[in-house]
């Protein structure tokens, strides 16, 4: 069963490499699953790019187990050496552009849902969702699905993990950092510049050590990863513009990082979303605990996915390996997809 499933799963990950379907432009990958469920006798519905099934025997009097991965990449970067959008199967590795991230854990996931399909008796319904706009946290991804959905009980999200359990992620608060001063010839003594403040600012996000340290994601990094000002050099600009990234531990909520970030520094502070916080299970959860059971190894993750658009518990789990996600000639190998979709069946069982 678990070749069978495999083959079909590998073929419909090659026929997603095919296809682009980069963030906001996956029309024609939502076709070519849902045209892969109809042929398996899977029913299922649409919304925009968003595709998503329930069991056969689903009800409502059950709890609900959500099945997620996302179908978008983004876009391929100059370092590739093969064409992105053609698969290649060399040596045991398929290539191509989201093999890794994360089309391996998407037809995995598509895979163990139909050996589950047509089961009697489990404890737990389950709903598959193939989502959309996960690489560039759009709206009409995984965020517009939830309310259309039933109620989920907590999720697993296909990514790649080398199939061990990411029991926590870090959020992602992104800040625009404005230092304003006052504009002028640069031969004049100016206090008030703007640069100097931007500078001052900066170092204070170099120095800063959160005090909340947690087990599985330890410290709230924060990185300046951009910075701009002026036009000449002999002008003084009004104003220095920077940019931070924060990888948000699962001790704080975006919210208390950007209001403890507001009165530390003396420049104009924007969000761009506080959406993204950082997401978990709980490490005795009998999911969890499956995983365990069966040598799966637990640690937190540095980066994002669409766990944190849930408010359920959430587990990240999948084939291949982060390390692989957005690099030139991205590859997953051939019998990822196998192992992916056998210990996806045996951790399932464990609790269904």
């Amino acid at each position: 069963m678990i070749s069978e499933l495999g083959a079909k799963a590998k073929q419909l990950l090659i026929d997603l490499i095919n296809t682009p379907s980069f963030s906001g432009e996956e029309d024609q990958t939502a076709s070519i699953i849902g045209n892969f469920l109809k042929d398996q006798g899977v029913p299922f519905k649409r919304e925009m790019h968003n595709i998503w099934a329930v069991n056969k025997n689903f009800d409502v009097a059950k709890p609900n187990i959500l099945l997620n991965s996302h179908h978008d990449t983004v876009r391929p970067n100059k370092g590739y050496t093969r064409d992105p959008h053609k698969a290649e199967t060399i040596d045991g590795k398929i290539y191509g552009l989201g093999s890794n991230d994360a089309g391996g854990c998407l037809v995995s996931l598509i895979a163990t849902f139909i050996h589950f399909y047509k089961k009697e008796d489990l404890k737990y319904n389950l709903i598959l969702l193939a989502s959309a706009e996960e690489e560039n946290s759009g709206e009409d991804g995984i965020r517009s699905m939830l309310p259309m959905m039933p109620e989920i009980d907590f999720a697993i999200i296909g990514e790649p993990t080398l199939m061990h359990l990411a029991i926590a992620e870090k959020g992602l608060l992104v800040l625009d950092c404005y230092a304003h001063g006052t504009t002028g010839h640069a031969a004049h003594v100016r206090e008030d510049n703007a640069i100097y403040k931007a500078m001052r600012a900066v170092a204070w996000f170099e120095s800063f050590k959160f005090a909340k340290l947690s087990e599985t994601l330890h410290d709230t990094k924060m990185t300046v990863t951009q910075i701009n000002a002026g036009s000449q050099h002999n002008v003084v600009p009004s104003t220095c513009h920077f940019v931070v990234d924060i990888r948000v531990n699962d001790l704080y909520s975006n919210q208390e990082v950007l209001d403890l970030v507001k009165d530390h520094v003396e420049v104009e502070v924007k969000e761009r979303s506080l959406n993204l916080n950082s997401s978990s299970i709980p490490k005795d959860h009998e999911i969890v605990l499956a995983g365990i059971h069966l040598g799966r190894k637990v640690y937190g993750s540095p980066t994002l996915s669409d766990q944190a658009n849930l408010t359920c518990p959430s587990l990240k789990l999948g084939p291949g390996d982060s390390l692989r996600s957005h690099t030139a000639d991205e590859f997953i190998y051939e019998k990822e997809i196998f192992e992916g979709i056998d210990l996806y069946i045996k951790i399932l069982k464990e609790i269904l």
